[in-house]
């Protein structure tokens, strides 16, 4: 039988510890509350669906897949795009106003959301918050299921990079305005209970 020496094991374990503290050359402290978040913010995300009817440069995202045949089935939903696929690189502000170029921002979302009910407009967000301005660099990401119905909804911020290094905690989603189904504006009030600082 071999031996395992618990050495190599201990160094690693002492190692990570250690590096974990330090991202991009800096070291940090880790900050962790149930009651007090240690960072909050709040940002606007605004989508402009591609519809063939816009214009090309002022979407910023667009279906990758088609409803499926669900989504006009169900008599009483009268069609809720089951099915379908949104990819999105969507500009972020701190303001509700749109900013005047939709490619040059300094906050982005970028990734997808499905919607996946069949009797209701509900949609499942999986996406990066970009962070690219001399105040912040990194990205926050975040997952979590859209009620939209519901007047605010909670998805969770599941780590980051950069000035965000391992954060977790909440995003609080609101629907500021929509208009059809090509714009909506979503209010996003994020707090994060675990952050390096």
């Amino acid at each position: 039988m071999a031996t395992w020496s618990k050495a190599p094991l201990i160094i690693a374990a002492i190692f990570l510890l250690s590096s974990a503290g330090v991202a991009h050359g800096r070291s940090r402290r880790f900050v962790s509350s149930h009651d007090e978040p240690c960072m909050e913010m709040r940002l606007y995300l605004h989508d402009i669906l591609y519809d063939y009817s816009n214009s090309t440069s002022n979407s910023t995202s667009a279906a990758a897949t088609k409803p499926t045949a669900l989504a006009t089935a169900v008599p009483s939903s009268g069609g809720t795009f089951f099915g379908e696929v949104v990819v999105f690189n969507d500009p972020m502000t701190e303001g509700k106003a749109l900013p005047p170029s939709l490619e040059e921002t300094e906050v982005r979302a970028q990734g997808l959301y499905l919607y996946n009910s069949k009797e209701a407009f509900n949609a499942w967000f999986a996406f990066s918050i970009v962070f690219n301005s001399t105040a912040r660099r990194g990205t926050l990401n975040l997952m979590g299921a859209d009620i939209i119905a519901e007047k605010t909804r909670d998805i969770s911020v599941v780590g980051g990079t950069g000035d965000f290094f391992m954060a977790r905690g909440v995003a609080t989603l609101r629907t500021d305005t929509f208009e059809g189904f090509t714009y909506f504006r979503l209010q996003m009030d994020i707090k994060l209970y675990e952050c390096y600082v």
